[in-house]
């Protein structure tokens, strides 16, 4: 048998990539198999074409239902026969897995894909039982590991339930595993004398980039698919809802997608992957739940919402792009208060599974601080080693930041683990070395040692820096199964002999609360405000005043213009997307505003910020909307706040909040139980008729504050507002 021609036989291709002949010959050998291959690698045919060609049925154990559809979807497509794979879950009706069943007994299956938990099941040991069994592939083995980033305990009890249905070789195949998952996998398996084949991690064509998570991370998401055109790609987030959220956002601003999570309806799951696959949609917006074993070559752009639990996690995720050999771009948005979030869903689980998934976050939030090249970094936590200065492909390579020689810093980190024994981890000797004294510290007397309180400011931010290259470069190792305890190396001590430039750069920094549209009115360029504009709009507004017998603010306040000078709304959709406007203000005095940003936008040739074409999915606060109500039925407002656990000030900023977007409410019945009817005048009189501002201050300045209390001016201008603005 020519393997070559099999291969071009069975799946139409001309030639095998990388291990796979080497991987296929060794499993129709009889041998057990361990493959490490990174997505897009090809792994699904080192174990679909030796089924083809051995006696007997292929037990694929493969963790998700999506995978097994789509892969059972796939092969049919090479062969004549349907029925030359099926799967086994619980998807399937009864007479469906009747149907399965007959067509394994009667020798036309030569794949059959079952779910750990289907396995496990004594009805399927017994049917297993009776047929000949060619190997059992263990697809996505790395969930076996409790190391690694998507761990099952069903996958556990995988060696068991095959001593119970029969002895036949094993192949297993991960495309994430770093050589402790790698060892643990072999062990539960065992097959620890199994033959190893390892590919590069490396995916050259991806290109990898961390961006500052903002408050505005829609908009972000929203303007780079934007400048995608067409092209495919999936959005990750880590939970159902931000999933519903960001889809439906997606939807409104013209691009079509569609959201994938675990809490949707099976056949509305397959639906959306189905449309996916086939482009009848761009982007799939999901949890980690969609992807695994997805063939879809031309995928070209995946954007991580949140930081992953693990770089397991992330390598799997982002390797979705690309798979073709083509275009591939790898965004991550990130904040440091996403760790936090991540923390806390750890809290309730077993202490050490707290550790684990603690510095499997520490290292993911490690790779996206770090101004190391993000190709270097993924394959030294997979145990390869990248030897290219700059990878030309990621964001730190493209934008090289400025180095410092760190000779000395790393000298004192050496030399402090090499004093400790190697027993304590990077935070524990960064507390040392800059002097923080904490329940560690004081248990161990560290503060006597010479090196405690040994940095200086100027140094600090370079610790951690140090310590990744360090452990990059070898001089340091890190073990993650032994809670990230650093231990120096005999490069290590050699340096300390010999110490040289040693160049490092200082993180990023990821702990801000950014807001972008803040920032642009500070800044330069086209999003600074118009000061031309925003004369010809105060003019306007004063107009209107006029005609209207109204004050310029219960038109449109400042801030309001201040945002149509930076965006340049023109449309009413747009104009509602500006702060302090909502549909009734559009609809009252909109339509002349944006007219004249129309025609200033045109006359100038004002190419306007990409910002003001991200449409808001309409605002669904339950509050408001509930406080509406209860106006409508004429609630009285201090029963309000108390019944809503919030202080009367607050429920006002909230009924605020309401009025100055354009939407009219009475609350006369209470304003006329808790105030006279000569004062309510006398304040709705100065609102309408002296009152150059809105300003709180200023009306009581005004009025008198022994005569007003400030809620009694606020609830007497939310009156105002809402009859003479709205």
């Amino acid at each position: 048998m020519i393997l070559s021609e099999e291969l071009k036989k069975k799946f139409g291709f001309d030639t095998f990539k990388g291990n796979q002949e080497a991987i296929i010959n060794n499993v129709l050998a009889g041998k057990d198999t361990f493959v490490l291959m990174p997505t897009g690698g090809g792994k699904s045919l080192c174990y679909q074409l030796p089924a083809q060609l051995l006696d007997g049925v292929a037990i694929v154990i493969s963790p998700l239902i999506a995978l097994m559809k789509n892969q059972v979807d796939a092969i049919r497509t090479f062969s004549e026969f349907a029925s030359i794979a099926h799967f086994l879950n619980s998807s399937l009706k009864k007479d469906q897995i009747e149907e399965v069943k007959k067509d394994v007994l009667a020798g036309k299956t030569k794949l059959l894909y079952v779910a750990p938990e289907s396995l496990t099941k004594d009805e399927n040991v017994e049917f297993l039982q009776k047929i000949k069994i060619s190997f059992y592939a263990i697809d996505e083995a790395h969930c076996i590991s409790e190391w690694g980033h998507d761990f099952r305990p069903e996958y556990r009890r995988i060696r068991q339930i095959i001593n119970r249905i029969g002895q036949a070789p094993i192949i297993a195949l991960t495309a994430t595993a770093t050589p402790k998952v790698q060892q643990d996998i072999q062990k539960t398996l065992d097959m620890n004398n199994a033959t190893v084949f390892k590919s590069s991690f490396n995916r050259e064509n991806l290109y990898y980039e961390v961006r500052m998570k903002t408050q505005n991370v829609e908009k972000d998401i929203i303007k780079y698919i934007k400048s995608q055109g067409s092209k495919s790609g999936i959005v990750y987030c880590l939970s159902r809802k931000r999933v519903e959220e960001l889809a439906e956002s997606l939807c409104v601003n013209g691009i079509s997608a569609l959201p994938y999570h675990a809490g949707l309806d099976a056949a509305v799951r397959s639906q959306n992957q189905d449309f996916f696959l086939m482009e009848k949609c761009d982007v799939i917006v999901a949890t980690i739940a969609f992807g695994m074993g997805i063939d879809k070559p031309d995928v070209r752009y995946v954007i991580h919402n949140d930081i992953p639990k693990s770089l397991e996690g992330y390598y799997q995720e982002t390797g979705r792009a690309g798979r073709d050999g083509g275009e591939g771009n790898c965004i991550l948005f990130y904040n440091r208060k996403d760790l936090q979030k991540l923390e806390k869903f750890m809290q309730g689980k077993p202490i050490s599974e707290q550790e684990i998934g603690k510095q499997l976050l520490l290292e993911a939030a490690s790779y996206a601080e770090s101004s190391i090249c993000r190709r270097k970094m993924l394959l030294h936590y997979f145990g390869e080693e990248y030897t290219i200065d700059n990878c030309c492909n990621c964001d730190n390579c493209l934008h090289p930041p400025n180095m410092t020689d760190a000779k000395d810093l790393l000298c004192a980190v050496l030399e402090l683990i090499s004093t400790l024994g190697g027993k304590f981890k990077a935070e524990v000797i960064i507390d040392i070395l800059t002097g923080k004294e904490n329940v560690e510290t004081d248990a161990y007397h560290f503060d006597e040692l010479e090196l405690f309180n040994s940095v200086n400011n100027d140094e600090i931010k370079l610790l951690q820096p140090v310590i990744r290259q360090a452990i990059i470069d070898g001089y340091i190792t890190k073990k993650i199964e032994n809670y990230g305890i650093l231990k120096i190396t005999k490069q290590g001590k050699e340096f300390l002999k010999h110490p040289r430039e040693f160049m490092v750069a200082q993180d990023e920094e990821f702990n801000e609360d950014v807001d972008v549209d803040v920032i642009a009115k500070g800044g330069g360029g086209s999003s600074a405000l118009d000061a031309e504009l925003f004369s010809i709009l105060k003019d306007l507004r004063k107009k209107y005043s006029k005609k209207l017998n109204l004050p310029p603010f219960a038109i449109f306040q400042d801030p309001s213009l201040e945002a149509m000078c930076t965006t340049y709304p023109i449309t009413l959709d747009e104009l509602q997307n500006v702060p302090g406007v909502g549909a009734g203000k559009a609809k009252n005095f909109g339509q002349e505003f944006i007219d004249v940003i129309a025609r200033y936008v045109k006359e100038n040739d004002i190419i306007r910020p990409e910002d003001l074409r991200i449409k808001t999915v309409a605002n669904k606060s339950k509050l408001k909307l509930e406080i509406i109500q209860a106006i409508d039925r004429k609630v009285a407002l201090d029963d309000l706040a108390i019944s809503k656990g919030i202080e009367f000030p607050e429920l006002l900023n909230e009924i605020d909040a309401i009025v100055f977007s354009g939407t009219k409410i009475n609350i006369d019945y209470f304003l006329e139980e808790v105030m006279d009817a000569e004062m309510i005048e006398e304040a709705f009189d100065y609102f309408k008729n002296k009152a150059e501002t809105d300003n709180i201050d200023a009306a009581i300045d005004y009025l008198g504050e022994n005569d007003y209390s400030r809620e009694e001016v606020r609830l007497v201008r939310i009156k105002f507002l809402s009859e003479v603005g709205n």
